[in-house]
């Protein structure tokens, strides 16, 4: 089976064989975790970097009302909290929000590998800036897009993701994600997301079925989200 993380960093630089060995290595003994399973919990202590090799994880907090907000989904090949030991706790939880394999690499066997790896350091980095694009992307969703806007968005955004590690099939691709986790996601509730997926349906621009999503007319739900991929990085090309 492909390692993810092999792909992704990939796709960002041009990686030596050396250089994937390496990364094999440091990935080679992932955990398995449920869906709903927390990694680790807002307050913990930080530790090793987490690196997704299967399935999907979300970022979350948990306000003081008891609601939500999910503030970025990892999916196969991402890897987050590069510099997280720098921090005293976590500033929130990272939950499996679908069955998943997940690696852990410490910060001192990172350290060696990117200061041994050029290429690897290079797109560790790389793939910072665009998980901090995606962060803007979403705050620029919240705050400005409408409803239908930003649903449309995301999945444009998501099915990039996926076709870049080769989890896409024609327009079409796995979406592991209930109408609560969108809506928690979006800052919306499940019946404004039922009725969003619906309008978007009737459009003919996507559909949304269980567990996975079909892009039926790419361009207009592309014109629907204002959808620029920039953020992503230019060795993605466009959905169109």
């Amino acid at each position: 089976m492909a390692n993810r993380f092999v792909q992704k960093l990939s796709g960002l630089v041009d990686l030596t064989a050396r250089d994937i060995v390496a990364l094999e290595a440091a990935t080679a003994r992932p955990r398995n975790y449920a869906a709903r399973k927390d990694l680790i919990r807002e307050g913990d202590e930080t530790g090793a970097m987490l690196v997704v090799l299967e399935g999907w994880l979300c970022r979350y907090k948990i306000l003081p009302n008891g609601t939500r907000q999910i503030m970025a989904f990892l999916m196969p090949g991402d890897a987050c909290d590069l510099h997280i030991k720098l921090l005293a706790e976590m500033d929130h939880s990272i939950q499996a929000v679908a069955p998943a394999r997940v690696a852990t690499v410490s910060r001192t066997e990172m350290q060696t590998m990117m200061q041994d790896h050029p290429n690897i350091a290079r797109g560790m980095y790389t793939a910072q800036l665009v998980d901090e694009g995606i962060m803007r992307a979403w705050i620029v969703s919240m705050g400005r897009r409408s409803s239908v806007e930003r649903v449309a968005h995301l999945i444009c955004e998501l099915y990039l993701r996926a076709r870049t590690i080769g989890l896409t099939d024609d327009g079409d691709f796995a979406l592991p994600l209930s109408q609560i986790v969108l809506a928690d996601a979006l800052g919306m509730t499940p019946v404004h997301i039922n009725r969003v997926l619906k309008e978007l349906r009737l459009a003919g621009a996507m559909a949304l079925s269980r567990g996975s999503v079909t892009i039926i007319d790419a361009g207009k739900l592309v014109a629907i989200a204002g959808f620029d991929e920039n953020y992503l990085h230019r060795r993605l090309r466009q959905m169109t």
